[in-house]
């Protein structure tokens, strides 16, 4: 048993990267079965070749419970679970631990994968066959499954974590492991007893400090902000040597209240002490790029990079800031670099983008994310909508469509990805489908505030069906009653239904908290309503001021200011 679990992780992170070539796969089924896996194995690779990622994984799934071969059954697993197709990965990862019961990597992927699936009890019961295996006491386990948590759903991880420290009542680690997995999720009352426990069964010197500035970070997320500032700084300042640790949790409570130039003392103060400390010289990188020094900023970055630490991120930010300054080719070339971390996708979303609006290429774009998809399996299916959306953007909608239909059979539970069709629908002027599609998204996700809005905005731009309209609208409110996207919503159907004065008011309310063109394009048309266009024109020029672009107030101009040019 692994006495880390972050260590696991990387093994299994790394492994699934590693895809298998036909006579590879072929080669590894037992005499007695080879025949059988590896017609599914042949299958799985051709559909790997032509992107038909969920074809493939349910031929590697069915090859492993035909074969007795571990690899084969590690290697679906891998596989399944690389593309997110939880419910086949798992299936190979049972079939994975019952030839081989004591592989502790099996195991783990059985965990998380059936806490992926919302079986909190199953995945409960696993981790707790996991942090039991071996000589070290479980209760000590349970700080290192806190990184393995911290990457899967917050609420379900908690429930998880609090089932599994909860026979362990004595236990610094187990309460440690608690709190944070309980301020993941929200629950900042839980968090703040689990950490004051802690602090009670006075734990070594190292997790003394870490629980004292976990509770500095729950009283920031409890609304006590100079409170918590004022408890992280009193730790430094009892100290006369302060763990430089303390010092960037203090920084990145001076950046959350606003207090960047004090946040960039500390880290100062940090790299004074040690130059080489890469953390430090990074969130004075971030707060730079974030004060907009884009120079020292670059500087900053570019020396990150020489470290070789966080070099993702430094890549990530040194093609944004050569993006702001117009430099394309080095924009690309940046961006392409970053295949790693949760900078990855929008990174190639934006390189692709350059290419190929900046360079004219869009085929070579579409070549590129296909070209880092097939490198980094892990990414296809978001690279699948990448895709998707950058050929909309440039209207060939129908190939468009082809990947939005692919991602619905891929992610039938995303309901972004549910969305995204019926807004791609409405673009392409098929306004049935889209309502269909935007009333099965509806379905699906019932208390959807986003869903609601987008069903009940469509219905009042594009159809007279303006009473459903209205009562979709104000039930999205009901769950989203500050949303000035859906407020607007509620001002333009007030506006279709005559109620011009109500729907002004809504709209202006939408207005003080989006500055957005869609909702000043529909202030200035119900001002015209209103015979009040000298309020209208006021407005649309202040509005095209900010937004010279925007075909709404383009249309608007046209449509109520037809006689000016």
């Amino acid at each position: 048993m692994y006495d880390d679990f972050r260590r696991l992780v990387a093994i299994v992170a790394a492994s699934a990267l590693v895809f298998l070539n036909i006579l590879g796969s072929a080669a590894m089924a037992d005499d007695t079965d080879s025949e059988d896996a590896s017609a599914h194995l042949l299958q799985a690779e051709i559909a790997l070749q032509h992107m038909d990622y969920l074809q493939a994984t349910r031929e590697y799934r069915m090859a492993a419970e035909l074969s007795n071969s571990v690899e084969i059954a590690r290697q679906a697993t891998r596989v399944g679970e690389s593309f997110g197709f939880n419910e086949e990965a798992v299936k190979s990862a049972k079939r994975w631990l019952e030839l081989d019961k004591d592989s502790d990597e099996a195991l783990f992927q059985i965990a998380r994968l059936q806490l992926r699936l919302g079986d909190i009890r199953a995945a409960r019961r696993s981790y707790k066959k996991l942090i039991e295996r071996g000589e070290t006491p479980p209760e000590n386990r349970l700080l290192s499954l806190v990184s393995v948590l911290g990457d899967e759903d917050a609420e379900a991880a908690n429930k998880v974590m609090w089932a599994l420290a909860k026979p362990y009542k004595d236990s610094p680690d187990a309460h440690y492991a608690a709190a944070v997995t309980a301020m993941q999720a929200g629950d900042i009352d839980g968090a703040k007893q689990r950490t004051l426990r802690v602090l009670e069964l006075e734990p070594g010197e190292w997790l003394h400090m870490k629980a004292k500035l976990l509770y500095g970070r729950i009283l920031l997320l409890s609304g006590e902000q100079d409170e918590a500032i004022d408890y992280v700084a009193r730790i430094i300042g009892d100290n006369p040597q302060p763990d430089p640790t303390a010092r960037m949790e203090l920084a990145l409570l001076l950046m959350t209240a606003g207090r960047d130039d004090d946040a960039l003392s500390q880290v100062n103060q940090i790299l004074l002490e040690n130059s080489a400390h890469a953390d430090a010289l990074r969130l004075m990188a971030i707060i730079n790029f974030r004060q907009e020094n884009l120079d020292a900023a670059w500087e900053d970055f570019e020396d990150l990079l020489s470290s070789g630490q966080h070099t993702m991120d430094a890549l990530y930010y040194l093609a944004r800031i050569a993006d702001f300054r117009d430099e394309s080719d080095r924009a690309i070339r940046l961006y392409s670099q970053v295949t790693e971390g949760p900078n990855a996708v929008a990174a190639q979303r934006r390189a692709a983008a350059l290419v190929a609006f900046e360079r004219e290429a869009p085929n070579t774009a579409v070549e590129q994310l296909d070209e880092f998809a097939r490198d980094n399996p892990q990414y296809a299916i978001e690279i699948v909508q990448a895709k998707a959306q950058l050929l909309a953007s440039l209207e060939r909608y129908d190939e468009s469509l082809n990947y939005y239909d692919q991602l619905v059979e891929y992610r039938p539970d995303s309901e972004g990805i549910s969305l995204g069709r019926a807004e791609l629908l409405l673009r392409m002027q098929r306004l049935d489908d889209a309502l269909l599609q935007y009333r099965k998204t509806v379905k699906r996700w019932p208390e959807s505030a986003t869903s609601l809005n987008a069903l009940g905005y469509t219905l009042a731009d594009r159809t007279d069906n303006y009473r459903e309209a209205e009562r979709l609208i104000r039930k999205a409110l009901k769950y989203d009653p500050e949303s000035a996207a859906i407020i607007d919503s509620l001002g333009w159907v007030l506006h279709k239904r005559g109620r011009h004065e109500e729907a002004l008011t809504e709209l202006t309310k939408a207005y003080s908290r989006l500055d957005d063109p869609e909702v000043a394009a529909h202030i200035v048309e119900v001002l015209a309503v209103l015979a009040r266009k000298d309020e209208a024109m006021e407005l649309l020029v202040a509005a095209e001021s900010k937004d010279p672009e925007s075909p709404l107030l383009r249309d608007v101009r046209e449509r109520v200011f037809p006689d000016l040019d």
